[in-house]
């Protein structure tokens, strides 16, 4: 997946952030540290994938008679949860980046699909590019503008939308999500925070020309597009549209959780939060 030339991680810990052009320092969060604000609660996950790898590990009957075994046993394993999430953290990417040379493809413009394509191959993992083009044909996608860098300076954020695109006539804002495959062979679907993910590029108020030159432009893809998450297995592609109904209160939503990560930074350099107390001075005789 293309990297945004903009966007960068805070070094003081404030998530990712953007800056105006190539030359400038980061001045807004992005989309998705914002939405990060919400309590997200993966320590379940996290806990399932650390006990499988222990059911599932060869060694375990060996170490139930020896305690240093199974500490071991656990040590590998929260590793080996960690080590998931990292590997579908690049799966992800690898779909990405498909995506993206799909759509330049098809605009005519430079491209490296055939090395995206190979990228996944390489990791048995064809089947996602498969599902991105049969979702593609499917829907009879005519890309406009993949990997569409936007700004809101009223709000003050920033993101990197993964297609603008037309369906069927229509201006269609896209959000690729690569998942995992149910029990039965069905795709999982997208989690409900992508809907805030897309109102808020939806709400977008420019769109980005030239990175180096640090050129927008007047966001001109209108205040009703059509807001879709795709998910991309490896046994299927599963589309949904965000309800129309419920986008101001995800808009609403995210506003509020700019406020939250603004609050954060301003207690930051407020100072240290906790200071040394030492025991007050003993009281004369």
């Amino acid at each position: 997946m293309t990297v945004p030339g903009l966007a960068a991680e805070s070094p003081d810990g404030f998530g990712r952030m953007y800056r105006r052009s190539l030359s400038a320092e980061p001045t807004v969060p992005s989309i998705t540290t914002v939405i990060a604000q919400q309590p997200l609660d993966l320590d379940g996950w996290r806990s399932y994938m650390a006990a499988r790898h222990i059911a599932d590990h060869p060694e375990l009957r060996d170490a139930l008679d020896s305690p240093a075994r199974i500490r071991q046993l656990v040590r590998t394993a929260v590793d080996a949860s960690e080590d998931y999430a990292k590997a579908a953290a690049q799966r992800g990417d690898r779909v990405h980046t498909f995506a993206e040379q799909l759509a330049l493809r098809a605009l005519g413009r430079p491209h490296r699909l055939d090395e995206a394509r190979e990228a996944l191959r390489a990791q048995g993992e064809e089947a996602f590019a498969l599902n991105v083009e049969h979702w593609w044909e499917s829907f009879g996608v005519e890309p406009i503008a993949p990997e569409l860098t936007v700004w809101n300076t009223s709000v003050g954020y920033a993101g990197t939308l993964d297609l603008v695109a037309r369906i069927n006539g229509r201006i269609c804002l896209v959000d690729y999500k690569t998942k995992g495959t149910t029990r039965d062979g069905r795709v999982k679907p997208p989690d409900e925070k992508v809907a805030m993910q897309l109102v808020a590029g939806m709400k977008a108020e420019e769109g980005l020309v030239d990175a180096a030159a640090g050129e927008w432009e007047p966001w001109k893809y209108g205040e009703d597009p059509l807001l879709i998450a795709v998910a991309i297995g490896e046994t299927e592609f599963a589309a949904v549209r965000v309800n129309p109904e419920v986008r101001k209160f995800h808009w609403l939503t995210f506003c509020r959780l700019r406020r939250v990560w603004a609050a954060r930074v301003e207690a930051a350099s407020a100072g240290r939060t906790l200071l040394p107390l030492p025991p007050p001075p003993p009281s004369a005789e």
